[in-house]
């Protein structure tokens, strides 16, 4: 599968940014779908997980309650709806796809198959 993820841009703290990826190929809905982000000087982290259904979801703590990820298998697309954004959000945000065949959400970086070329969300102050 190949991810082009889209929606980064410049936004105020408070204020709201939807990030989505546009995926390719026919079997979509046979992956489980990740957004990390990395930010200057740090390691790339996890942020959201989504299950190949849709059903289950697992956050990062620090985009619990903020943050909601979501997917259309149909369009083949995922969303990360990023709410009340705070200047430590600033990061390129990535969309994975894990081909893990378990219901376990994962969060390790090297646990995702497949990578979309990231999408950078500043937060300004």
């Amino acid at each position: 599968v190949q991810l082009q993820a889209c929606g980064g841009g410049l936004v105020q703290a408070g204020g709201s940014l939807r990030l989505s990826c546009a995926a390719s190929g026919r079997t979509f809905s046979s992956y489980a779908l990740g957004w990390f982000r990395q930010a200057p000087g740090k390691e790339r982290e996890f942020v959201a997980a989504i299950s190949r259904s849709g059903v289950n979801t697992y956050y990062a703590d620090s985009v619990k309650g903020r943050f909601t990820i979501s997917r259309d298998n149909g369009k083949k697309m995922v969303h990360l709806q990023m709410n009340r954004v705070k200047p430590e959000d600033t990061a390129v945000y990535y969309c994975a796809a894990d081909a893990f065949v378990g219901t376990r959400l994962r969060v390790g970086r090297s646990e995702y198959d497949y990578w979309g070329q990231g999408t950078l969300v500043t937060v300004s102050s």
